[in-house]
């Protein structure tokens, strides 16, 4: 069977070589032939292997830009989209998601079937280190023909449910998975941060940022995001980066041998 796997692209933040190098990463590191979709509203450049699903213009999106707009975090739930039950008619199976400022270094298959049936997800961060339990959104596994409330609960009372999760997709996702019992965390070692586990203040200062042993997924949220790190980041004391050498062999060397410069 295929690996089903999601990612988003909307606006312009992203060029179509991180959907690129992503569906590289994860066709590499994955054991099993892979069915690689992005939904998005700028489908030039992406590689012919990559099935387009087209963003949607979601009947909520009012009462949910509504609502986000209080909360201050203006477009953060779009990914829901992702979790419409029926998206893709004819896919079976569960899905892996991936943000596109994530790099993919190691074997996916664990994450992929890792405890069936629940909506799997990392420890967010900075919520593990204040003692509260919500997932971080980079990478998410779930299964559509099971975890449909995820889009049809928010569908229901999108301003109260974007009130409820304080606007923040990730809350809202491992939240609502949390509430009916169905929520697995990923092991920390397999899903790690740049900022905070490979290139961690001070000895930023001393040391090239370092990939640990058995990360699977590294996730560039925040600053530096995946350019600024392959030279060097200035431009913020704590965050600060000496050049990653590792970082522009997996992210660019490995997807231009794979797929060809043109399309990495």
């Amino acid at each position: 069977m295929h690996a089903n796997i999601f990612c988003i692209k909307w606006g312009t933040a992203f060029g179509p070589e991180y959907v690129n190098r992503l569906y590289s990463g994860v066709r590499r590191h994955m054991d099993r032939p892979v069915r690689f979709f992005c939904m998005t509203e700028h489908a030039e450049g992406l590689h012919p292997d990559i099935e387009i699903i087209d963003l949607p213009v979601e009947p909520f999106a009012e009462p949910m830009a509504a609502a986000l707009a209080v909360a201050n975090r203006q477009g953060a739930m779009r990914k829901v989209s992702l979790f419409r039950p029926g998206l893709v008619p004819d896919l079976e199976g569960p899905v892996l998601g991936f943000d596109l400022d994530v790099v993919i270094t190691g074997p996916l298959g664990e994450i992929h079937d890792l405890a069936p049936g629940t909506i799997a997800m990392r420890h967010d961060w900075t919520e593990k280190r204040k003692g509260r339990p919500t997932g971080h959104g980079s990478v998410f596994r779930f299964d559509p023909a099971q975890h449909g409330f995820l889009y049809e609960d928010l569908a229901a009372n999108a301003y109260a449910e974007v009130e409820r999760a304080r606007g923040s997709e990730q809350r809202y996702t491992s939240h609502k998975a949390m509430d009916r019992g169905v929520f697995t965390y990923i092991p920390d070692p397999w899903v790690v941060s740049f900022k905070y586990d490979c290139n961690p203040f001070p000895g930023n200062w001393l040391r090239a940022p370092r990939l640990p042993e058995d990360a699977r997924v590294v996730c560039f949220h925040g600053h530096p995001k995946m350019p600024e790190a392959l030279e060097g980041y200035g431009g913020s004391l704590i965050r600060h980066s000496k050049p990653c050498a590792w970082l522009r062999e997996h992210w660019i060397d490995r997807a231009r041998a794979d797929l060809g410069p043109e399309w990495a």
